[in-house]
């Protein structure tokens, strides 16, 4: 009995998330029919289109390098703080910004020199910075945080910690992220849920859902299993012989699951392929030797076939890892950030060409910022950083948020040039989950902390 009760157990727990996807039938490939499972969703099925891109840069990127202080008195401030690290003022004067809201007080922020196209796309009102975000549980100021008066985030400064909590609200090891949970939101507002979440670069929480599950592909479209999409051994009798074995229907429930799990891979392989195969090229250049461009490239071709996937919301994921740079920072950020900007600015022109620009909006990610003091040839893991916001509904060319002083010991700074963050994770993803659809009454599904934050739109994003 006991151990029968343990299985149960096991049972329930390994089936929680995909019960409702099974409603399809067992003779049916898993996720592949969901448009009927209503309950599943909470959102107002929408008649239009709507994509969220997250692209998250792995190992904390360095904002001080990034966005950088151009007014005299501010950029002398973070030269004496950055030391070697600091860019030469005159190297700036070709992306130095002019926001149509000025930054009180006269400070300005210049782009990173090979930030050259995020500018232009800044200047065309497509592109908008948002300051000092990071993971928070509640409000905090720096005397809070000094005197621990209020619940901080566990493991401060620790890459899969703040990696998780930026992406799932939890530490790690939690199971499901913020942009799955959205997803969630619009299972059956797609003809096909499988392709609500589609993650290009691996495997990131961020895109698991309490029912979602994230669709991976690799940057060249929907892996195949190699035995059945092709004849095995020279026979196609043997392929499909092997595609009958690993799909079949099982009596024991872990196999049933894996078969299920199998099914749904064939069956999305097929329907990707196939979508992707009829599409026109693009016409929209892309650095093919870029991995974060070739990620996005397909997310624009994906985009694309978006009515032959059956898509009316969809949340991507992509990434480009590096930017844990204790040091060779002035070698190797550079190469980074110009990676960064060739793709997204690639990625928008795409958008433009698909006339889907103002549907799509895409957004930074990164584990925390860097401390603004250098530690001779790199920077340490910080906590708050500014990050870009790009799509045709964005209110560009302007700057959001508070834009902390870049000075030692200023009101936000928590030690080292290490930010305390003045906007949440929680409160950018309120403004995109309600910009995708989501009602106030139900943003709580998805963030289960915007509870203690009172302003949940910050404003940055039209109709």
């Amino acid at each position: 009995m006991k151990s029968s009760h343990l299985q149960q157990m096991q049972r329930r727990e390994f089936m929680r998330r995909s019960s409702a996807l099974a409603l399809a039938g067992t003779a049916a490939p898993w996720a592949l029919s969901l448009a009927g499972i209503g309950e599943a969703a909470a959102a107002t099925a929408p008649s239009d289109y709507k994509a969220l891109v997250c692209v998250f840069l792995y190992g904390g990127n360095d904002n001080g390098n990034t966005f950088v202080p151009y007014d005299t008195a501010s950029y002398a401030s973070y030269a004496a703080m950055r030391q070697t690290l600091a860019t030469p003022r005159d190297q700036l004067g070709a992306t130095a910004l002019t926001p149509s809201l000025a930054l009180p007080d006269g400070r300005q922020l210049a782009l990173a020199p090979q930030l050259g196209r995020l500018k232009t796309l800044f200047d065309a009102g497509r592109l908008s910075v948002l300051f000092n975000v990071g993971n928070l549980i509640q409000p905090t100021s720096l005397a809070q945080y000094k005197a621990a008066s209020v619940p901080l985030p566990p493991k401060l400064f620790s890459h899969n910690d703040q990696q998780s909590i930026w992406q799932s609200s939890l530490p790690e090891g939690a199971t499901s992220g913020w942009g799955g949970r959205l997803g969630d939101q619009f299972l059956s507002a797609n003809g096909n849920a499988t392709f609500s979440c589609i993650n290009v670069s691996g495997n990131a929480v961020f895109m698991s859902g309490q029912q979602a599950v994230q669709y991976q592909l690799s940057s060249s479209g929907a892996v195949a299993i190699n035995g059945i999409s092709k004849p095995l051994f020279g026979s196609q009798a043997c392929a499909d012989a092997l595609r009958s074995l690993i799909t079949a229907e099982r009596s024991h429930w872990m196999e049933q699951e894996l078969s299920r799990v199998v099914s749904r891979s064939v069956g999305a392989q097929a329907i990707v392929s196939g979508a992707l195969a009829s599409l026109s090229a693009l016409a929209t250049p892309f650095d093919t030797s870029s991995s974060l461009s070739n990620q996005l490239q397909l997310v624009a071709k994906l985009i694309a076939a978006r009515n032959a996937l059956g898509a009316r919301r969809q949340v991507f994921f992509v990434s480009i890892g590096g930017f844990d740079l204790h040091d060779f920072l002035p070698t190797q950020h550079p190469a980074l950030l110009s990676s960064v900007s060739e793709a997204l600015a690639s990625f928008y022109e795409a958008t433009v060409e698909l006339g889907v620009a103002e549907q799509v909006t895409s957004f930074t990610a990164s584990d925390f910022g860097r401390t603004l003091s250098s530690n001779g040839d790199g920077s340490d893991h910080g906590w708050g950083s500014h990050h870009f916001l790009l799509g045709g509904a964005v209110k560009g060319g302007r700057f959001y948020g508070t834009l902390p002083a870049a000075a030692p010991g200023g009101p936000d700074d928590v030690g080292q040039g290490r930010l305390l963050p003045t906007t949440s994770v929680d409160q950018l993803a309120a403004t995109l989950a309600s910009w995708m659809g989501v009602s106030s009454s139900e943003l709580p599904r998805v963030l289960p902390q915007i509870a203690n934050f009172s302003q949940r739109d910050l404003g940055f994003l039209g109709a």
